[in-house]
C-alpha cells in the first residue's frame, strides 16, 4: 500500500487553508453581519447618590432620566435584543461638575455583542440644598355623585402634610389637596385620596423628587353625602285687614324650596310652614309685600341646597270685598282658530293677572280653568302680538280689567307636528287646548282656581 506524507503538496494544502478560512469569514460576515440597533427610552438609575443626601443635600436630573441605546452586534444578536435587556446606570462616585458619565451593560448578553454606548453618554444633575413645608391639606371631588344627592362636608385625615425635597421645588407649591372620587355615591362613607400639589397657578407639581410623611396610611377623605328634596312653603298670616276689605291667600316667589340633608331626616319633610307672628296684615287695604328667611324655620340639619336661596318673597293679597284676583298660566289658555301652518310660543310658566267683581260667595268658588281663551283668527302671520284674553263667566261676576297675552307666533315645524314632542307651544286645534285646560283645571282644584300659589285660608 502506497503512504502518502503530510508534507506531500504542503504550499497547496497550506493555500486551501488559507483560502478556506477567508471564505468562512466571508459567509460569516455576509449571513450575520455586526452592525447596530438603537433603543430609545432606556431609564438611567442613578446609584450611590447618599454620596449627596447624606449631606444634607438633594439633587434632580436637569432633562429627561432616559437616553438611546446604541449597540453593536451581529444580526442573531440584534434580534434576540429588547429594550427590556438593557441596564443604563449613572455612578455619583464618577461625577465630573455637574455630569454623571452613563455605563450601559446588557447582562444577559455578556460577551454576545462588541459594544452599547449611551446617547448622550453624561446624566446633568443639579445639586441644592433639602427643604421640607407643611402644607394644610383642603378636599376636592372628582366625578358625579347619584341623582337626587349632593355632597355635605369633606374631611380630610390627616389635616396637614410635610414635604421634603429640593428648595427650588418646594418654593413651587402653593396647595396640598387630597382628591376623592365620588362617582355614583349615594350614602356618607370615608374614602381614599389621592395627593396633589399645585402651584399658583393651578399647574400640578411633579412628586418625582419629593417625598412626605403619610406613610402606609395614606390619605382618606370623610365624604358627607345629603339627599335633596323640594318642598312647598306654606304661609299664615295674623291680624285683620282693613274694614271692607278681606285677606284671599300668599303668593310665594319661589313656590318651592329645595332642600338637603341626611336621608333619614329630609325623607320626613313635606312641607315648610312658616309661623303666622311673621306676616302682619292689621289695616291692610292692599297687597303686602315682604322677604322672609325661611331659614330659621327649617329642622335642625335641613338647610337650602344653595345658601343664597334661603329668602323668599312673599305677597299677602288684600282684596276689596266683592272682588277677587286670579293668577291664570299662560300654557292653560284655550287657542282658538290657530292658523294650520302656525304654532304658538311663550315663555316658560307665564302667568296673567285677572281680576274679577261680583257676589262674595260666588267668587269664592268662581273656576275659570276652561273660561279662559284668545281667539288667533286675525292674527295669521309669524310675529309677536299682545292679543286679548277672553274669560267665559258666570251672570253675576264682572271683570274688572280687559287682559292682553304676549304671544309669538312662528311658521310650525317637523316637530311642533310630532305629538311626543314636548314644549311652550300652542296647539293648532281646539282640542289639544281643552286637554292643556284640563291639567288647569285639576290644580285649581286644590286652590280654587288660583294658579301658582300656595296658601293657606
Amino acid at each position: 500500500m502506497k503512504k502518502y506524507k503530510l508534507t506531500v503538496n504542503l504550499g497547496l494544502k497550506i493555500a486551501a487553508f488559507i483560502f478556506s478560512a477567508f471564505l468562512w469569514l466571508i459567509v460569516v460576515n455576509v449571513d450575520n453581519p455586526v452592525e447596530s440597533r438603537t433603543f430609545t427610552d432606556i431609564p438611567v438609575t442613578i446609584v450611590n447618590d447618599d454620596i449627596i443626601t447624606s449631606g444634607g443635600e438633594v439633587y434632580q436630573v436637569v432633562g429627561q432620566q432616559t437616553v438611546s441605546v446604541v449597540v453593536y452586534a451581529t444580526r442573531e444578536v440584534r434580534q434576540q435584543l429588547s429594550a427590556e435587556d438593557i441596564v443604563a446606570t449613572a455612578d455619583i462616585r464618577e461625577m465630573n461638575s455637574s455630569l454623571v458619565p452613563i455605563e450601559v451593560t446588557i447582562p444577559e448578553f455578556e460577551g454576545n455583542y462588541e459594544s452599547a454606548e449611551a446617547v448622550p453618554r453624561n446624566l446633568q444633575i443639579q445639586i441644592e440644598k433639602s427643604g421640607s413645608r407643611v402644607l394644610a391639606l383642603t378636599a376636592d371631588d372628582t366625578g358625579i355623585v347619584r341623582n337626587g344627592y349632593m355632597i355635605g362636608s369633606m374631611t380630610v385625615h390627616p389635616t396637614n402634610i410635610t414635604i421634603t425635597g429640593p428648595e427650588s421645588v418646594l418654593e413651587q407649591i402653593d396647595r396640598a389637596v387630597a382628591s376623592v372620587k365620588v362617582d355614583g355615591m349615594s350614602k356618607s362613607e370615608e374614602k381614599n385620596a389621592d395627593l396633589i400639589l399645585y402651584d399658583s397657578n393651578g399647574n400640578v407639581v411633579s412628586q418625582n423628587q419629593l417625598e412626605n410623611n403619610l406613610g402606609e396610611d395614606g390619605l382618606t377623605v370623610s365624604v358627607e353625602i345629603l339627599e335633596m328634596k323640594s318642598v312647598p312653603v306654606v304661609f299664615d298670616v295674623t291680624g285683620t285687614p282693613a274694614e271692607g276689605y278681606q285677606y284671599t291667600g300668599c303668593t310665594s316667589e319661589p313656590e318651592t324650596l329645595q332642600i338637603c340633608g341626611a336621608s333619614e331626616d329630609i325623607q320626613k319633610i313635606e312641607e315648610i310652614d312658616v309661623p303666622a307672628s311673621v306676616i302682619d296684615i292689621s289695616g291692610a287695604s292692599g297687597p303686602v309685600e315682604q322677604t322672609v328667611d325661611i331659614t330659621p324655620y327649617l329642622p335642625d340639619g335641613i338647610r337650602p341646597v344653595d345658601e343664597n336661596t334661603g329668602s323668599v318673597k312673599v305677597t299677602a293679597m288684600i282684596e276689596a270685598e266683592g272682588t277677587r284676583t286670579i293668577d291664570f298660566l299662560v300654557r292653560s289658555l284655550r287657542i282658538n282658530n290657530l292658523a294650520d301652518n302656525l304654532q304658538v310660543s311663550y315663555p316658560a310658566d307665564t302667568e296673567i293677572r285677572l281680576r274679577f267683581s261680583g257676589d262674595q260667595e260666588q267668587l269664592d268658588v268662581l273656576d275659570i280653568s276652561n273660561a279662559v281663551s284668545v281667539d288667533l283668527e286675525q292674527y295669521n302671520t309669524p310675529g309677536t302680538y299682545d292679543v286679548p284674553v277672553n274669560v267665559n263667566l258666570p251672570d253675576g261676576i264682572t271683570q274688572l280689567e280687559n287682559v292682553t297675552v304676549q304671544l309669538t307666533l312662528e311658521e310650525k315645524t317637523d316637530a311642533a307636528e310630532n305629538p311626543d314632542s314636548t314644549g311652550n307651544s300652542g296647539s293648532s286645534d281646539n282640542s289639544s287646548s281643552s286637554d292643556n285646560s284640563a291639567s288647569q283645571s285639576e290644580e285649581d282644584s286644590e286652590t280654587g282656581g288660583d294658579n301658582q300659589t300656595t296658601q293657606r285660608n
